[in-house]
């Protein structure tokens, strides 16, 4: 019988999996759209230790069904500070496990119904009236399309099996060795690598087999190489972010890598396992089924599926116990005496269930304050481009958002039932002194980024260097907080009045001061009388309300006095 390759293969191969990945993305997004902050912030709060890292990756990668934007999610977040290496490595190891669901979903055998369903939701999407009706309807749209492409490019693939010519290249691709199953896993990654989807790679390996193009122990080798490919994603998301971002997408690759290793000499046993396996999923994935007078093999999908699902269980539970040898073999790559500096993300005095005693918690909270404007102030070390100043103000201003957002609830964690007044209005000093703080930093990040943004010429640069001089003066003020007798005053009328002169100095340059530099100093001379004035603030703040400490022995004595003592800690 003559084929027509266009209409036969090329047409329903190639729709097919176009409308396969176009399934995978409304899916992924629609759900996304729905759940992801969700997800994120969910993620931030429980992946604190491994154990609950591989529970967290797990559940939020089978809700988003994608272990890429799961992976790149992690990546962001150990960017950003958000999540540690350790428990990042444990949540990457829970998103090799969640996204096996879908694998396992895209062998349910829905075929053409796929069409009909993805039309009606289409339907639903298009008319929705809110955001979340229409995301709905996009995911199930989604899901439904993934369906319907996996029957076209079954269709399309069912053909080559008349053609000599292909199936002899094919049969080549045999994993009934272990040089055979290496170049197939291997063809396998490479395919994934390049459309970035272990999904769509497994789907056409699920074609293909079902069409019986391949033989379902050489789709399952396939499959085995989707799951090595998908780590080149991780790894592009990472290329300009932190160190710990990129060792985060090493931990990806490195699991997956030793995974296959581990798995390649045991693969033709595990066959026989999964053999026996699928008397429980339909019987012989190699028996063929005839369908409407043409053979196809509906279980090699199933086997894939049920594979994929084992190898990432078998892969987490071998790796698990390795995490804190991952954690500090990763932290080696790519260090620098430059990883020596603090990590002003990192609380450092801010002792986790001691927020109820005041003796300790008091001292505490004022001592990583005073980290927080010791780190705030490296941003005028930033403008003023000293050589041992954080690489990339954008990084470090995450950083210390984070320190603050840490300090703020540590210290909100103070407030108890009962609470002695003289106690409560101590606490809520701290947090309005935070709160001036976290204005600071802000006042300070901006001057240093609209310096950094901004090239000065020589008169401009005298000018913003006297300004920034000046800010840096008045930080002394409150920097470092434990000083009893500060060098300078905080007073703001006396800086402020400098002002004008910096201002008219400004306007009389003239010609030589272009008017974009003119600009943007003009913009730092605000900023300076912001800083001034929330520098006033906060000394204030801090003799409002006396900073002392109970002296009592146990934090009991503490709550039956209902006071505090005489021992001061230093303001």
């Amino acid at each position: 019988m003559q084929i027509d390759i266009f209409t036969q293969v090329i047409v329903p191969v190639v729709g097919g999996l176009g409308i396969f990945m176009l399934g995978l993305e409304f899916m992924s997004n629609g759900i996304q759209n729905l759940a992801v902050n969700k997800m994120r912030a969910l993620l931030a709060k429980i992946a604190g230790t491994p154990i609950k890292g591989v529970m967290a990756g797990t559940f939020i990668t089978g809700v988003i069904q994608s272990s890429t934007a799961m992976t790149v999610m992690v990546v962001g977040l150990v960017n950003a500070g958000v999540i540690g290496l350790r428990p990042a490595i444990s949540v990457i190891m829970g998103a090799n496990i969640g996204t096996t669901l879908g694998n396992g979903l895209i062998a349910l055998p829905l075929g053409p119904l796929g069409l009909f369903l993805a039309g009606i939701f289409a339907l639903i999407y298009i008319f929705g009236k809110t955001d979340k009706v229409k995301n709905i309807a996009l995911a199930c749209m989604g899901f439904a399309l993934i369906f319907y492409g996996l029957n076209l490019m079954t269709g399309g693939l069912r053909p080559l099996r008349a053609m000599p010519e292909v199936m002899s290249v094919i049969s080549s691709l045999r994993a009934d060795s272990y040089l055979g199953l290496l170049y197939c896993v291997l063809i396998a990654a490479g395919i994934t690598a390049m459309i970035h989807s272990s999904s769509a790679t497994i789907g056409i390996v699920m074609g293909l087999g079902a069409a019986g193009i391949l033989d379902w122990k050489t789709a399952v080798a396939f499959s085995l190489g989707a799951d090595l490919g998908t780590t080149i994603t991780s790894w592009m998301a990472s290329l300009n972010l932190t160190k710990n971002a990129k060792r985060a997408a090493y931990a990806h690759i490195s699991f997956n890598i030793i995974g296959v290793a581990v798995t390649i000499p045991l693969f033709f046993v595990s066959m026989d396992v999964l053999s026996w396996a699928m008397q429980w999923f339909g019987g012989d994935p190699g028996q063929p089924v005839i369908v409407n007078g043409k053979e196809t093999f509906p279980l090699i999908p199933v086997a894939i599926g049920l594979y994929s699902t084992f190898f990432n269980i078998f892969n987490a539970a071998l790796l698990f116990p390795f995490v804190g040898v991952f954690e500090r073999v990763l932290m080696k790559v790519g260090a620098t005496a430059t990883d020596e500096a603090e990590d002003y993300s990192q609380p450092r005095f801010l002792t986790p269930g001691a927020a109820g005693d005041p003796a300790t918690a008091v001292p505490a909270v004022q001592r990583e304050t005073g980290r927080y404007l010791e780190a705030a102030l490296k941003f005028l070390d930033i403008a003023k481009g000293k050589p041992d100043a954080p690489d990339k103000i954008e990084e470090h201003y995450a950083a210390i958002d984070i320190l603050n957002r840490e300090i703020r609830s540590y210290t909100s964690g103070m407030f108890q039932p009962d609470l002695p007044y003289t106690r409560a209005d101590l606490v809520a000093s701290l947090i309005e002194e935070e709160d001036y703080t976290a204005s600071l930093g802000e006042t300070l990040y901006q001057i240093a980024r609209r310096i950094e943004r901004q090239p000065f010429g020589t008169s401009g640069r005298e000018l913003v260097d006297g300004i920034v001089d000046q800010v840096a003066d008045a930080m002394r003020a409150i920097v470092p907080i434990d000083q009893p007798n500060p060098p300078v005053t905080a007073e703001a009328a006396p800086r402020v009045a400098l002002l004008p002169e910096l201002r008219e100095r400004c306007l009389r340059l003239g010609a030589e001061l272009p008017w974009t530099e003119r600009g943007a100093i003009l913009a730092l001379l605000g900023s300076a009388e912001r800083a001034y004035f929330l520098i006033e603030r906060i000394d204030a703040e801090r003799r409002s309300v006396s900073r002392v400490v109970p002296v009592a022995a146990s934090s009991q004595q503490t709550r039956e006095a209902g006071d505090f003592g005489t021992a001061a800690v230093p303001a």
